[in-house]
């Protein structure tokens, strides 16, 4: 076996998402397997690179976990030769002029979503890394859940006959921060610092549909500030500007309808944080981050609307759980793995700039549609 370091630049990593699911539980991960195993003799060692704005707080990371490099300018781990990557997990509105040096210096980027604020931004990320002939890649993390891989296996299969619609619910309470600490930071509920569900879910959601559905061909959204006033990380109270809700219909290529509703401000009466149900002609599931469960045709009940008596069966009772038949990884780490592949041996890989546009675009038109109060179509994009 050969083994190859790899030096990734990882800008954002003392962020919750940057450090728990991309360092932690990819790359690190990746490491305590002893590498990532191209098939071909070669290992890929990675060797992480953290970037970021406050030394202090990269010291204690590369302390914790006994990593030698971390840097606070940005400039000079891209102008160095031996990075290979970068990968971005900063706040929103600092991505896409880091992702515009690293395409520059011509490293190859890996980004969390949304890739830029806005289309054009966005669009024009991806023009740069095709005409630099880079590999390029974008986060979309949801499609390698358990739940929603065990859903693709049923719609691969045939299981659901013609898939009418899909409801989608997803969030939970986030705390004000008076009495109770925020579970989210303060900028996402600023607009003006690129805060909102919007803006954060949309991106999601567009992945989802489209590598499960069909193409998002239209979409209506009604948005809500149902908190005004929350408390910053400091304890100080701030006007929340942004979104905290959204309410969207997505018409999909194929004529599915699907429905998603997307809140930080709803208590959790679920089975997991989101889920995903699915309506067929020959049956219908339910898919969360984990599990999935399915009523077929077959085994479909007669329920009979009767209000004056008390319901006389657990309806959750009448669906099959769907069984793992697998091992499933954690669902960023198996995209890091294919995104390292991508990279190194050439292996194939559709996740890239151009579908993080559209998850930037089906954001933009998901706003303007609510602030003019109208379904609005949703073009093809292309570079």
């Amino acid at each position: 076996m050969t083994r190859k370091t790899v030096r990734i630049a990882m800008n954002g990593v003392t962020g919750r998402m940057g450090y728990r699911q991309h360092l932690v539980r990819s790359i690190l991960a990746l490491r305590e397997q002893g590498g990532l195993d191209l098939g071909d003799g070669t290992v890929l060692w990675p060797e992480p690179v953290l970037v970021g704005r406050r030394e202090h707080a990269l010291e204690a990371l590369a302390e914790k976990h006994g990593l030698e490099h971390y840097s606070t300018d940005l400039d000079a781990v891209l102008a160095d030769p031996s990075v290979d990557i970068y990968f971005d997990a900063q706040v929103t509105s600092a991505r896409e002029e880091a992702i515009r040096k690293a395409i520059a210096a011509g490293k190859h980027v890996y980004t969390e979503k949304p890739s830029a604020t806005g289309l054009d931004g966005a669009l024009e990320l991806a023009r740069l890394a095709h005409e630099k002939g880079i590999k390029h890649g974008v986060v979309q993390d949801k499609i390698f859940l358990p739940g929603l891989m065990k859903l693709k296996r049923l719609i691969d299969g045939g299981f659901f006959g013609r898939i009418l619609s899909v409801r989608g619910e997803f969030g939970y309470w986030v705390f004000e921060g008076d009495w109770q600490e925020a579970q989210r930071p303060s900028w996402n509920y600023r607009a003006e610092d690129g805060g909102g569900i919007v803006v954060d879910m949309f991106p999601h959601w567009e992945y989802v549909l489209h590598e499960l559905f069909g193409r998002v061909t239209s979409v209506q959204t009604l948005i809500a500030t149902h908190i005004p006033q929350r408390w910053d990380e400091n304890g100080k109270p701030y006007d929340a500007t942004a979104d905290d809700a959204a309410y969207g219909i997505f018409e999909l290529d194929g004529g599915t309808i699907a429905q998603i509703n997307s809140s930080w401000a709803a208590r959790v009466n679920r089975d997991e944080l989101v889920e995903f149900q699915v309506d067929g002609t020959e049956g219908s599931a339910v898919a969360g981050l984990r599990k999935c469960r399915v009523q077929h045709r077959s085994a479909t009940p007669k329920p009979v609307w009767n209000p004056d008596i008390p319901a006389t069966e657990a309806f959750r009772d009448q669906w099959q759980e769907v069984p793992d038949n697998t091992e499933f990884d954690n669902g960023f780490k198996a995209q890091w793995e294919l995104f390292l592949r991508h990279v190194f041996a050439d292996a194939p890989y559709h996740w890239d700039l151009l579908a993080g546009a559209r998850g930037v675009q089906l954001a933009e038109l998901g706003l303007k549609s609510a602030s003019e109060g109208r379904r609005i179509e949703v073009p093809e994009i292309a570079l």
